[in-house]
C-alpha cells in the first residue's frame, strides 16, 4: 500500500487545477510538469556535488559581472533542454544568457508561454553544502503565436505573471508554485523521484520573528535603513523583542523560510549599486509574485514591486519582501 494514498503528487495536482477551467488548454500545467521533470534532474546533480565534478567555478564570467560556478552551467543546460524538447514554452530569458534563448521551431512557437530563470540562487554556497535555489517566472505571450518570441514578451510588469515559483534544493528539495488561486509547495520523494503536495495553500503571517539582511553592508545603505535595523535588534524600540537576523546568501531559501514561518529579507541600493542586487525579472517579479498571492508584499522602498515596467531583462532593482507588516514597518523608516 502506497504510504501517498491520500496525498496528490505535482502532475495530479496539475491536472486536477486544468479541471476547474473547462477551456484550459492544458499548456500551462504542461509546462509546470517540465519545470518540475528538470527540478528532479539537478537535484540529482546538487545531491552527489561532492562526488561530481560540479563544484567550484566554471572559469568565466557571465553577464552580471559575476563567477559563473559549474552547476550553474548545468542547471541552465537542463532547464534549457527540457523545455525546448517540450511544447508548452516559446522561450526562455535566464540570469546565465546575456540574451533571450528563443526556440525557434514549428511547436515551440505555437506555444502560448515564455519563461524567465534563475537556474541557481545562491551560487556562492554550493561548495559549502548549504542551501541553494532556481527561481522561475512564467508569462503569456504578447507576441503572436505560430511566431518566434519577441523581446516585448519577456518585459512584461510582474502583475502579468501566470504563475511563478522556486525549487529550494536543501534538507529536503521543495518545488513552490503560485498561480492566480494560491501558492503551494510539494516535497520530492527521492525514492521514487516524485513530487508531493506538502503545503497547500501556503499564507505567510502577517508578520514575523526574522529578518534577512546581509550586514556587511550596514554602513552602506541609506540612514532609514540603518534606522530600521536598529529597530530589527533593539528590544526597547521593538515592542516585538528583537528580531533574529537569519540571512543564507540564497534569497530562496531566506525568502522560503519567511513565507513560512513570517520575516522579512531586504536587499537595498548599496554603496557602488544604486539599483541593489537583484534582478526585476527573474528574481524580484516571480517572489513578490508568489508572496502577494500568499498574503505579503514586495516593494523597492518606493513603489510596489509588481507595478515596474522592466527596461531590460537584467534590470536590477532594491526588494524588501516578506509579511505584510513587517513590510509596512520598514517602509515607515524609508519615509
Amino acid at each position: 500500500m502506497s504510504r501517498y494514498k491520500n496525498i496528490m503528487t505535482l502532475d495530479e495536482f496539475t491536472i486536477q487545477q486544468l479541471r476547474l477551467f473547462p477551456h484550459a488548454t492544458g499548456e500551462l500545467s504542461g509546462l509546470l510538469r517540465g519545470i518540475g521533470l528538470a527540478a528532479k534532474q539537478v537535484n540529482v546533480e546538487v545531491n552527489r556535488a561532492g562526488l561530481a565534478d560540479i563544484l567550484g567555478a566554471e572559469g568565466t564570467i557571465n553577464v552580471q559581472g559575476e563567477v559563473v560556478q559549474k552547476l550553474d552551467v548545468y542547471a541552465n543546460n537542463v532547464f534549457i533542454d527540457v523545455l525546448r524538447s517540450g511544447i508548452n514554452c516559446a522561450g526562455i530569458v535566464s540570469e546565465e544568457n546575456e540574451e533571450a534563448v528563443i526556440f525557434d521551431d514549428t511547436r515551440s512557437n505555437a506555444s502560448k508561454y515564455v519563461l524567465l530563470m534563475d537556474p541557481i540562487d545562491g551560487s556562492g554556497n554550493i561548495d559549502v553544502n548549504i542551501s541553494i535555489g532556481t527561481i522561475f517566472s512564467v508569462y503569456r505571450r504578447v507576441s503572436p503565436t505560430g511566431q518566434p518570441a519577441t523581446p516585448e514578451d519577456f518585459l512584461q510588469q510582474g502583475i502579468k505573471q501566470v504563475a511563478a515559483g522556486y525549487v529550494i534544493y536543501g534538507s529536503s528539495t521543495m518545488l513552490v508554485y503560485a498561480t492566480r488561486r494560491g501558492v503551494n509547495g510539494f516535497t520530492l520523494d527521492n525514492s521514487i523521484g516524485e513530487f508531493y503536495l506538502s503545503h497547500p495553500d501556503i499564507r505567510i503571517p502577517p508578520h514575523g520573528k526574522f529578518y534577512s539582511f546581509d550586514n556587511c553592508y550596514y554602513h552602506q545603505v541609506a540612514r532609514g535603513i540603518r534606522r530600521y535595523v536598529d529597530y530589527c535588534m533593539s528590544v526597547a524600540d521593538n515592542k516585538a523583542g528583537p528580531y533574529s537576523n537569519r540571512y543564507y546568501g540564497c534569497m530562496v531559501a531566506d525568502v522560503h523560510r519567511n513565507l513560512l514561518k513570517g520575516g522579512i529579507f531586504f536587499y537595498p541600493a548599496v554603496t557602488g549599486k544604486p539599483d541593489g542586487k537583484l534582478r526585476l525579472c527573474y528574481e524580484c517579479n516571480p517572489m513578490a509574485f508568489i508572496t502577494e498571492v500568499a498574503g505579503g508584499k514586495a516593494t523597492n522602498g518606493k513603489e510596489r514591486i509588481l507595478d515596474i515596467q522592466p527596461k531590460h531583462i537584467h534590470q536590477r532593482s532594491p526588494l524588501f519582501i516578506g509579511s505584510a507588516e513587517m513590510v509596512d514597518e520598514a517602509q515607515r523608516f524609508l519615509r
